[in-house]
């Protein structure tokens, strides 16, 4: 005859004798599957889950438990705001001889996308996109944020305009008293000399949170992507033959912007969203520090 196993989780009294706000479990491994217009991709997720602990005198939570209804979500069931609900009642329920009236859930992943080139038709390439997964049930309140990294490039408005005044300097020099110039030299000398003095690019970063309805069907991450490039229009490239590197180049120079004016225009177009957030952040080309603009 077996003997039955200890559970020190009931045979044992806490120590402490008081509450704690959260318990659980972090970087759970685990395959997740988005589904959104356009788009079906399974991820590799990582994934955080904690229930809060109330009763004082409870030793600890059954984690076991806790991850078996985790693996629920990853057996051929696209997310939905609906679904992470159902799973956070469960959460709870299966804690409720611990008393626990809470439940919440992080799922850390990263969105891959196929983008087209600019131009080139046929050439496209992947593009990863850094998500997270904020859900919450709170004394019966639903909560779902989501959280998306967004990688694009700006051009220093400054930057450019002291590189223009250079050429500009130049070009006067050039033709210094000139009455009659033809326009075929000025574009001989605007190809061997307009790139005099380049404008500082640089890798730049937005963070954009917003909350989605319990109700949505579905997430809405590719929608929320797809509305802040569009707003920045200079987001990174994947494959790119010259001709596309040459049109992302006119689109820098047609969008300038310092981080104010990124952090604006992307605040412009997600103000239809509960809750939502932007944090942007230029990789200085010139300085060795950042520039960070909040909205």
């Amino acid at each position: 005859m077996i003997a039955e196993l200890p559970d020190v989780s009931f045979s044992e009294t806490a120590p402490g004798n008081s509450p704690l706000e959260w318990v659980g479990m972090q970087g759970i491994d685990l395959p997740i599957e988005i589904a959104e217009a356009g788009y079906r991709r399974e991820q590799h997720a990582r994934v955080d889950v904690q229930v809060d602990m109330p009763k004082p005198e409870v030793k600890g939570i059954h984690m076991s438990r806790l991850y078996r209804l985790l693996d629920t979500i990853s057996q051929n069931r696209a997310l939905t705001p609906g679904a992470l609900k159902q799973l956070l009642e469960k959460m709870i329920e299966s804690q409720k001889d611990c008393g626990s009236r809470n439940a919440r859930l992080r799922i850390s992943t990263d969105l891959l996308v196929r983008r087209s080139a600019l131009l080139t038709e046929g050439l496209s390439g992947w593009k990863s996109y850094p998500i997270k997964i904020d859900t919450a049930l709170m004394n019966g309140v639903f909560s779902c944020l989501i959280k998306v990294n967004i990688s694009y490039s700006s051009t220093c408005p400054c930057s450019a305009a002291l590189s223009r005044q250079v050429v500009e300097q130049a070009f006067l020099k050039a033709f210094d008293r000139q009455a009659n110039v033809a326009p075929d030299d000025v574009a001989t000398w605007l190809r061997d000399n307009s790139s005099l003095a380049t404008p500082h690019s640089q890798r730049s970063e937005a963070h954009v949170s917003a909350e989605i309805e319990g109700d949505a069907i579905d997430l809405g991450l590719l929608a929320l992507i797809e509305r802040v490039e569009a707003a920045i229009n200079t987001p990174v490239q994947t494959a790119v033959k010259r001709v596309d590197e040459q049109a992302f180049a006119a689109l820098n120079g047609q969008n300038l912007m310092f981080v104010e004016d990124a952090a604006r225009r992307i605040e412009a177009v997600i103000g239809d969203y509960r809750h939502a957030s932007v944090y942007v952040r230029h990789l200085e080309s010139l300085h060795p520090h950042n520039a960070v603009a909040w909205a």
